[in-house]
């Protein structure tokens, strides 16, 4: 997935002039650069590979996979790398398309009769570069509460069959609007063309091929855990384990795990336009889709930072494309609960840069701190302090949205000696694609609960006229919701609307999109 909070994905637009150049770095700095961000960021532990001209020149791990055991990250602790999965979709896509098993332009009803968008045209025309490119019409993160949090029981045919429900909030292929559902369904073509299930494919025709030999695709082949990193969140102050994130429905929208060493063979193959192998000959995609892979297909505003002087922005398939003074820029993010990641590269430089950490929210500012610094280098740019900014940043940002949630509960807090009828309220409400919630009373209080998603599942609180604060029971991420009920003229309720509290909610909490009506 990819995070809500995105201050620290896109580099906020700041006016200033590049000065002296300060020097590609050396293992030393960035020892230290990594050593400073993992203290002032406040996270638990983070590895980094920086590859160049086809070697590693950079490979270590930092910090602990886990603050209970204490246990050291190396090069080979494997993170969830969540989003950064996406580009292993579109490359056995890719693989695929070079077979002549399905075509770029192929319908996705032509192999998934059951997929059904929100108009007749947008079904009728759906191709697989859709699945692919977020520019289906659709909302930001539609959809994601069928697997966010995870537990959900959810299948890939309530998937397929769930986009005729949502509404549109653009036209078809006219907006960037990031989607994960839609690459799920990449992941079920996959499985249909092949025969095979979508992690038995990465995992033989992409990773072992690569001898990506500790990467795995979902968590079924998994067997030793000892050196994997655990989940951890800082948002508190302090630095607190929190419960991991199981695998989705399937793994095509971010379901591998892997580590440094590994991603550095990745990104070392990208850069060599898919080649690898003893004499760097054998072709895991050809070139024509490489360059497909590597190709705008969605145009996103460009970033008008005069640092980086950049002229295009944009999405390809799977990955960010842009360019930093005239320099292609080639990346993605990723995150989970506690799981924050990023690749870069450069294709001009042969740099490419990945970072794997193990914290909530810090592995983002982080990520963006050291890899930013480092392509600085690279790019003959000054030494912008990119990591004493950011932490500025993210604390100025997460005391606006501290303030907000505050304000919410102080609210609540006064508003308790308000009666309210539970009766009113109490019955089971449906919507059309997350399914049935009850509302109902436990010690005198109401309560929140979904059928499908049993982590939302927590009290009720009257906030203000029809609308009440929800405390979910889950608590590894920041996502308590209002819940504003529609009555008639008795004073019953007969629907429901819900969004998060906090303006820094992950987007992959849509509540928005739920359009709950009673139904007993």
């Amino acid at each position: 997935m990819k995070k809500g909070n995105s201050f620290f994905i896109t580099v906020i637009c700041i006016c200033f002039s590049c000065a002296t150049a300060f020097g590609q770095l050396t293992s030393d700095k960035i020892d230290l650069l990594m050593e400073s961000a993992l203290t002032k960021f406040k996270v638990a532990g983070a590895s980094i590979a920086v590859v160049k001209d086809g070697k590693i020149i950079h490979l270590k791990g930092y910090g602990v996979s886990s603050i209970e055991t204490k246990k050291g990250v190396n090069e080979k602790t494997n993170f969830q790398i969540a989003s950064n999965s996406k580009a292993f979709t579109t490359a056995a896509l890719s693989i695929l398309e070079d077979e002549g098993k399905l075509k770029w332009t192929d319908k996705v009803k032509d192999y998934a009769p059951e997929f059904k968008m929100y108009n007749d045209y947008v079904t009728e025309n759906f191709n697989i570069q859709d699945l692919l490119t977020h520019r289906s019409g659709l909302g930001l993160g539609v959809g994601d509460l069928m697997f966010f949090p995870d537990g959900t029981n959810f299948t890939i045919k309530d998937v397929l069959t769930s986009f005729q429900y949502f509404k549109p909030v653009s036209a078809f292929r006219t907006k960037w609007d990031y989607d994960n559902l839609l690459y799920i369904v990449a992941g079920e073509i996959i499985a249909r063309v092949s025969g095979m299930s979508y992690e038995e494919f990465v995992q033989k025709r992409i990773v072992d091929p690569l001898q990506m030999n500790n990467t795995f695709v979902g968590s079924s082949l998994i067997k030793d855990r000892s050196n994997f990193a655990v989940s951890h969140s800082s948002e508190s102050g302090t630095i607190k384990k929190i419960e991991g994130f199981n695998d989705q429905i399937n793994a095509a929208a971010g379901g591998i795990f892997s580590n440094a060493e590994d991603m550095a063979k990745w990104m070392i193959v990208r850069l060599n336009k898919g080649q690898y192998g003893p004499d760097s000959k054998t072709s895991l995609f050809s070139l024509e889709n490489h360059n497909e892979m590597w190709r705008i297909h969605t145009v996103q505003e460009t970033d008008q930072n005069p640092r980086y002087n950049s002229h295009f922005n944009g999405y390809g398939l799977g990955w960010q494309l842009s360019d930093e003074k005239g320099t292609l820029k080639v990346s993605h993010t990723g995150g989970l609960p506690g799981m924050l990641s990023i690749v870069t590269m450069y294709p001009d430089l042969n740099l490419g840069i990945v970072i794997l950490t193990n914290t909530e929210n810090g592995g983002g500012g982080l990520f963006t701190a050291v890899s930013n610094t480092i392509s600085d280098s690279y790019l003959g740019l000054d030494d912008f302090g990119w990591t004493d900014k950011l932490v500025e940043w993210m604390n100025e940002d997460r005391n606006k949205g501290d303030d907000v949630t505050k304000n919410v509960w102080e609210k609540v807090k006064l508003s308790k000696k308000v009666k309210i009828k539970n009766e009113d309220f109490i019955g089971v409400y449906a919507d059309k694609w997350f399914g049935e919630i009850e509302i109902f009373e436990k010690d005198k209080q109401l309560w929140f609960k979904s059928y499908r998603s049993p982590k939302l599942n927590g009290p009720m609180a009257f906030y203000n006229a029809n609308t009440f604060a929800i405390k979910w029971e889950y608590q590894a991420m920041n996502c308590d919701a209002l819940a504003m009920f529609s009555l008639d003229e008795n004073g019953k309720a007969q629907s429901i609307k819900m969004k998060g509290i906090s303006p820094n909610i992950d987007f992959s909490f849509d509540f928005q999109d739920l359009d709950l009506i009673k139904v007993k």
